[in-house]
């Protein structure tokens, strides 16, 4: 693996339960770098996300992500891979019976915070860098849907990733409150993370243009920056 690329996959095959996806997947993402996950639905998109989070195992070829390597990656490492991730679901998924504070609270606990102080100072820089320093007592059903899914952003970042992982994160949204994600997303790249997008709204693409990578027919083909689209 480069010392750029935080993602390399190389010749692999991506399965759900037992049916072939995509096959011979190749790619590379830089660190730092937004790319852009286009395609129809049922393309292969979530499949393809989810081999990159260690929720399809991957069988053949090469597939480094964040320096593990996912061919032969154990069970008990992927609680480890999925610290240097942070991942982003369209639905927000998250608990409705508690507040926003409590939902994060739950994953960093989950993920080995101890220190009472230190969830408190992580959970208050969250909330600020997505604009909801104020919002931690709301429980989810008292919140917009851009708001949720800036909670959603903000649980992904609670572990400080170097990727982010969004699967069509403004897809229950509007098309302002989606550049409104767009732009938080674009804020956090800056600031050194990887971002892999997928999406089916081209419409982003002319405010934020970047690299495509476009699941078609089974493969991944990669694509232009959409600057030249």
């Amino acid at each position: 693996m480069t010392e750029e690329n935080i993602i390399e996959l190389e010749n692999i095959s991506v399965y759900q339960n037992q049916v072939l996806i995509l096959t011979n997947v190749s790619l590379t993402v830089k660190k730092g770098e937004f790319v852009y996950l286009i395609g129809r639905t049922g393309t292969g998109k979530s499949s393809l996300l989810k081999t990159l989070y260690a929720d399809l195992p991957v069988i053949d070829g090469r597939a480094i992500v964040a320096d593990f390597d996912l061919r032969h990656l154990k069970r008990k490492e992927i609680p480890f891979l999925r610290r240097k991730l942070g991942i982003v679901f369209q639905d927000f998924q998250l608990l409705p019976d508690r507040n926003i504070n409590e939902n994060l609270v739950f994953v960093m606990k989950a993920t080995g915070w101890k220190d009472k102080k230190d969830i408190q100072d992580r959970l208050q820089l969250v909330l600020t860098k997505v604009g909801l320093a104020t919002k931690g007592f709301k429980k989810p059903n008292q919140l917009s849907g851009g708001e949720q899914q800036r909670v959603g952003i903000a649980r992904a970042l609670i572990n400080n990733p170097e990727i982010i992982l969004a699967d069509e994160p403004t897809g229950n949204l509007d098309p302002e409150t989606s550049l409104g994600i767009l732009s938080l997303l674009m804020d956090i790249v800056a600031g050194g993370t990887s971002v892999v997008m997928a999406t089916h709204d081209y419409s982003l693409f002319e405010k934020f243009p970047a690299r495509t990578l476009k699941c078609d027919g089974g493969h991944v083909i990669p694509g232009s920056s959409t600057r030249e689209q």
